[in-house]
C-alpha cells in the first residue's frame, strides 16, 4: 500500500485503517506493519474474519487505486529499537510484527539480536512460513508434529536457550495466546517489566 507523506516507522508499530461510508458511517481496525521501513510500500496482513466490517471490505471489495484513510505509524511501547537483544513469542496472525522485526534486523545486519518463536495450529495456518524458516525462527504447531517435534505449544525447555542474552520479550497474538505466552516467559525467568504484550481480538 502506498502512503502519501509517509513517516518513518519502527518494527512493531501499526496503522489504523478507517473505512468511511457515503453516509459518513465509519469502521476502523488496527493492522500491524509487516514491512521494513526501507520497503517502498507498507505491507499489512489482513485476516478475513466472518462479519468483520473492515477485513471483509479489504479482502473482497478493495481494489488497486482505492483511497483509504490511514493513521500511523502508531505505537511506542511495542516497537523494537533494532539494537536491543530480544525474543519474539508470537501466535497466529500476531506474528506480523515479528516479520517486520526480522526484515529490519536483516537489513541492518543485526539478525543475531533477534530470536523468534512462532506458534500456529498447522502449517496451513502460518503466514510467512518460508520467510520465518529462512530467518531461523523456531516454529511450533499445536496440532501437527513436524521435524521430529510433537504437536503442542512451545515449552520452557524450548524457549529457555533462546532467552540467553535477551533483554526484552515481545508477545503478540490473541488474548488467550498472550496470556499463555506471558505466563511461559515469566515461568522461564523473564521479568514482567521486560515483557511487552500486544493482544487482539474480534471487534465489531
Amino acid at each position: 500500500m502506498h502512503v502519501d507523506d509517509r513517516q518513518r516507522h519502527w518494527p512493531g508499530q501499526h496503522y489504523l485503517i478507517r473505512l468511511r461510508a457515503p453516509d459518513d458511517y465509519t469502521a476502523q481496525r488496527s493492522y500491524s506493519l509487516a514491512s521494513d521501513d526501507s520497503d517502498p510500500l507498507v505491507e499489512f496482513l489482513v485476516e478475513r474474519l466472518p462479519d468483520g466490517e473492515v477485513s471483509e471490505f479489504l479482502a473482497d471489495v478493495a481494489e488497486v487505486g482505492d483511497v483509504l484513510e490511514l493513521r500511523g505509524p502508531i505505537g511506542r511501547w511495542f516497537r523494537w529499537d533494532t539494537y536491543t537483544p530480544a525474543l519474539c513469542l508470537v501466535g497466529g496472525t500476531g506474528l506480523v510484527p515479528a516479520v517486520s522485526m526480522i526484515r529490519a534486523a536483516r537489513r541492518l545486519d543485526r539478525s543475531d539480536l533477534l530470536r523468534v518463536v512462532a506458534v500456529a495450529r498447522s502449517p496451513e495456518e502460518l503466514p510467512y512460513a518460508d520467510e520465518l524458516a529462512r530467518a531461523g525462527a523456531t516454529i511450533a504447531y499445536t496440532r501437527d508434529g513436524t521435524g521430529g517435534r510433537p504437536p503442542g505449544p512451545p515449552t520452557a525447555d524450548e524457549i529457555g536457550p533462546l532467552l540467553a542474552g535477551a533483554e526484552l520479550a515481545y508477545v503478540c497474538g490473541s488474548s488467550r495466546f498472550a496470556e499463555f505466552a506471558e505466563g511461559l516467559l515469566i515461568a522461564s525467568g523473564v521479568s514482567p517489566e521486560a515483557i511487552r504484550v500486544e493482544r487482539f481480538g474480534v471487534t465489531g
